[in-house]
């Protein structure tokens, strides 16, 4: 039984029952090549209970053995009798996209009950969202689809509710609903999430996803309980590792010294060595801290010019589009955020801008545009990695340098032959940054930027966009991250 669990028991009452358990539960995709190694956890009912690890480190993986959906090399995972789970998943999938919201819903049932309807309105009232049944899911707003994901897992009414990163798209008041229905959740919820403060409200303990042992650590209390948790351990088992190096250096200088002279000076150097063996296995390994990706400068295209006219704008009040006349040219250097609630249009804006098909709205044709979609749909998800890199990339940039780039992003060799698809959600998101490096663009345009992307790289992507010497156009929900940046105009669609 784990650390992690024993600590819950003292703190709660005997009567609540073990839902989850993973028994040394090892998984991999490649040979040789873990995501976990003998990982051993509980979750108890009613639990609400984070789950952290870097990008890539193996979470949406974990969720996946939970569901079943992939088995463990060796392990097991044991789960209660009668307990059902369902997933609220990081984007809609693309084959969902074209569904009708009816037709969304109608896929988490076997058998299309009578009051389907019902219980549509019920779990979209729950999330706060409100569209009509008939309004196609690729149509709705990131934030919109994000209340839909939750929405659809609720409708499933399971035990064990499994969130990854559930607060991408929202907007702050979409965020603060979410916690509020978090904390009166009376089911075990366990979330993978980048937002600290998010976290924070109601995450009762951690399981801490450690991507260089591959082990699962146990953590009890609130998010930055835990960090300073871990902060404190990791100091201190530093501290444990260097004094125990010294005196491992000190008895082998001393070994080698005796072990020229004779005699008893013979004895005394084996028995030292045999002491600095004993010392190197007490050596812990410790805990590396999430690696955190390169400063980066996105080169910037030599362009001038009337790079972006808008002349009119469109958002969608009550599900019905209104327009209003505006005047607003972007030039170089010129940093524009686009704000507005979810669902008004903002990303349906940046769309129409990047596919040419807003009659409001004109990019210059020579301009090299940059594009960071929200849900990764500029990406080719049946490209390798390294395609994809080389596929961006200027002719004055060889193979080694794009390379190079892609280390920045912790997009390591390893990585480079497998399909973009087959990334985690922040690993693409990462490489979505490498690309726009690459494409050295006149025009960066944003969508939700920080989406998936894990909260110690954010600095230095906020300082790469803010030194932008480019035109910028950007939506982002995270108000943190908009304070980091220079922005000269503000584009707020609710006031249409």
């Amino acid at each position: 039984m784990s650390a992690f669990f024993d600590s819950i028991i003292k703190a709660r009452s005997m009567s609540e029952e073990v839902i989850l358990r993973f028994d040394e539960v090892s998984f991999e995709y490649q040979h040789d090549k873990p995501l976990l190694h003998e990982a051993i956890f509980s979750v108890r009912r009613n639990s609400k209970i984070t789950l952290m690890g870097q990008n890539g480190a193996g979470k949406s993986s974990l969720f996946n053995l939970i569901t079943g959906n992939l088995k463990p090399k060796s392990g097991r995972i044991l789960i209660a009798n009668d307990i059902k789970i369902a997933t609220a998943k990081q984007v809609v999938p693309r084959e969902d996209l074209e569904l009708s919201v009816l037709e969304y819903f109608a896929k988490a049932f076997e058998i299309r009950s009578n009051d389907l309807q019902s219980k549509i309105h019920k779990v979209l009232e729950a999330v706060n969202l409100d569209v009509p049944l008939d309004r196609i899911v690729g149509n709705l707003s990131g934030g919109q689809q994000a209340r839909l994901l939750l929405a659809f897992a609720l409708i499933q009414n399971s035990d064990i509710l499994l969130l990854d990163e559930p607060t991408n798209n929202l907007d702050q008041a979409g965020i603060d609903h979410l916690i509020m229905f978090l904390i009166m959740y009376d089911k075990t919820v366990i979330v993978i999430s980048h937002d600290a403060d998010f976290l924070n409200c109601f995450t009762e303990g951690v399981i801490y996803l450690n991507n260089f042992t591959h082990k699962i650590e146990y953590y009890l209390g609130d998010y930055y309980s835990v960090v300073e948790e871990i902060t404190k351990r990791v100091e201190s088992e530093e501290r444990k590792n260097a004094q125990l190096r010294k005196s491992i250096l000190d008895r082998k200088e001393k070994a080698n010294f005796f072990s020229n002279k004779g005699g008893k000076m013979r004895q005394l150097a084996k028995k030292l060595k045999e002491e600095a063996v004993e010392m190197e296995e007490e050596v812990i390994d410790v805990r590396h801290e999430d690696r955190t990706i390169r400063d980066f400068t996105i080169p910037v295209q030599d362009i001038i010019g009337d790079l972006v006219t808008i002349t009119g704008l469109t958002a969608f009040v009550n599900h019905e589009p209104r327009v209003r006349e505006i005047e607003k040219i972007i030039r170089k250097r010129m940093h524009l955020i686009v704000t507005g609630p979810n669902g008004i249009g903002k990303s349906t804006f940046l769309r129409s801008l990047v596919s040419g098909e807003n009659k409001y709205a004109k990019i210059l044709d020579e301009v090299r545009v940059g594009y960071y979609s929200q849900d990764f749909s500029n990406l080719d998800f049946e490209q390798t990695v390294f395609d994809s890199l080389d596929s961006a990339r200027l002719g004055t940039t060889d193979t080694q340098t794009m390379r190079s780039i892609a280390a920045g992003f912790l997009i390591s060799g390893d990585l480079m032959g497998r399909l973009v698809g087959e990334l985690s959600e922040g690993q693409k998101g990462l490489l979505s940054f490498a690309r726009l490096v690459l494409m050295q663009p006149g025009l960066l345009i944003l969508d939700e930027p920080t989406n998936h992307i894990n909260f110690r790289h954010l600095p230095v992507i906020a300082k790469a966009i803010d030194q932008y010497g480019g035109a910028l156009i950007m939506v982002s929900h995270m108000p943190d991250f908009v304070s980091q940046i220079r922005f000269d105009d503000e584009l707020d669609l609710g006031k249409v």
